[in-house]
């Protein structure tokens, strides 16, 4: 009886690992949690994994990916580009799961529904403080600040941008953010740049809120001349409020943010965690940034217009343009950074990857919204080898899912390759794969990204992008 129970129960596990929904085979498997780089097949059932193995597999569809990476799909912390669109340029970048954590959004609980059933991948989003202070200022409720902002009356942004709240006030908007929370926010966005009357003791009380709920905070800091001019002063605010409060914080784009101070950042940040704070943070592997031009960010400019290349049109804009673009309102690309600095940051094992992707006006955005995860892989690692394969993945794949896991129990099956996780799968080329948008023609998908594979499904399918499908989910905290 002792054997024949044995020999079922091997009969069944055979059948588990055998018989799947797809079966990727031949493809090396790299899996950052295990430190796993080897040639194994994988079995996917009902959106999930249930087998990494070196046994023979028979699915409903069978893909050989010989020659391939199989890896978790991307996770992207910081993605202000949330339609269906420019989410397609993400997913052709191996992106699974696309948040808004800097900017967030607000009411919650309305974008997430907004958001069902329309989503190509995984999408989510932060208690926004923008949002949330657009609503306590003008009583109007705008959702995502970064598709709606433009179109708010110039009084009304000058109430929501600079007014500063105390008091009730203050209490109301914090209020306002705690039921975000509730709602399933993943933690608090807040571009404090983009807020100049938002007193030190505004931004201290979000951080009080989080560390209530320990979720973190995900702060654009301050432009240096908003506290005094000294570089490092913004950075300095919210580690303080980090240590005063205890609570999480991620800082965003600390390449843009930081610029060429991002050396002593990172000592700082390092020092925090040493002293068992909670801090992370990430960047992007481009050497321009981007915004709004009409955002408060460019109040009081006295940069070099030429920096700024409007992508409307692709020009360099000049003190004229800047005045007539300002009051028209679009998005503007800002150059002018180091890529000795860049490549330094990108090679850090201590900071996660991420695009700030920008939604796509027409044919127009930012090369980062689809080439990031690509430029990484084919630039980075294989042109200039300035890391390994194995620790960009896990820059872009584990660590955004540590990052989230402690209250959003969805990411703990997230950023790994192994039985029972999501079947959240990007497979590339490692010889081929490489970003192909640019600042004058950024609408390009990147190269040698053959599947992408959300919850089982594909959405990227031999290199060729599927518009039918939508099994994106959202991911929500569970406080």
């Amino acid at each position: 009886m002792r054997l024949l129970a044995l020999t079922l129960l091997m009969t069944a596990m055979h059948a588990v690992a055998t018989d799947c929904d797809l079966a990727l085979i031949g493809g090396r498997v790299m899996d950052p949690e295990t430190g796993l780089d080897a040639i194994r097949n994988v079995c996917i059932v009902s959106g999930g994994i249930t087998a990494v193995t070196t046994d023979a597999l028979h699915g409903k569809r069978t893909e050989d990916v010989s020659g391939q990476v199989v890896a978790p799909g991307f996770i992207d912390l910081h993605a202000h580009s949330q339609d269906p669109r420019s989410m397609r340029f993400q997913a052709a970048d191996g992106v699974t799961t696309a948040l808004e954590l800097e900017q967030g959004v607000y009411p919650v609980a309305d974008w997430l529904v907004s958001k069902r059933g329309k989503s190509p991948i995984h999408y989510g989003a932060s208690s926004g403080h923008l949002a949330a202070r657009i609503l306590a200022t003008t009583g109007i409720a705008i959702g995502n600040p970064v598709y709606a902002q433009s179109t708010l009356a110039s009084d009304a942004a000058d109430s929501y941008a600079n007014a500063p709240l105390q008091g009730e006030a203050l209490d109301g908007l914090v209020a306002n953010i705690e039921k975000g929370l509730k709602e399933g926010g993943l933690g608090i966005g807040s571009g404090i740049t983009y807020m100049p009357g938002a007193s030190q003791e505004e931004v201290l009380a979000l951080f009080r809120l989080a560390a209530r709920y320990q979720v973190p905070v995900f702060p654009h800091i301050r432009q240096a001349r908003q506290l005094g001019g000294n570089l490092l002063s913004p950075l300095q605010e919210v580690l303080a409020d980090a240590a005063a409060t205890g609570a999480p914080l991620h800082i965003v784009h600390i390449n843009s943010s930081l610029d060429e101070s991002a050396r002593e950042a990172m000592a700082m940040i390092r020092g925090m965690r040493e002293r068992g704070l909670d801090v992370t943070t990430e960047m992007y592997p481009y050497t321009a940034g981007s915004t709004r031009l009409e955002s408060a960010l460019f109040e009081n400019y006295t940069g070099d217009y030429g920096q700024l290349q409007w992508t409307e049109t692709g020009e360099r804009l000049t003190k004229e343009t800047f005045g007539e673009y300002r009051k028209k309102g679009g998005w503007v690309i800002i150059h002018g950074r180091s890529e000795a600095t860049n490549t330094w940051l990108v090679a850090q094992p201590d900071t996660m990857i991420a695009s700030d992707s920008v939604p796509y006006v027409g044919d127009f955005s930012h090369p980062r919204s689809a080439g990031t995860y690509a430029r990484v892989l084919g630039h980075y690692v294989r042109e200039l080898n300035a890391l390994p394969l194995m620790l960009a993945l896990r820059k872009m794949t584990l660590e955004p899912a540590k990052r989230l896991e402690a209250f959003s129990p969805t990411m703990r099956r997230k950023g790994r390759l192994q039985a029972g996780m999501d079947a959240d799968i990007t497979v590339f080329d490692p010889d081929t794969v490489l970003d192909m948008a640019t600042y004058t023609v950024p609408a390009r998908t990147s190269a040698g990204i053959t599947h992408v594979i959300v919850k089982g499904t594909f959405v990227v399918d031999g290199g060729e992008l599927r518009t039918d499908v939508f099994p994106g989910e959202a991911v929500t905290s569970s406080l």
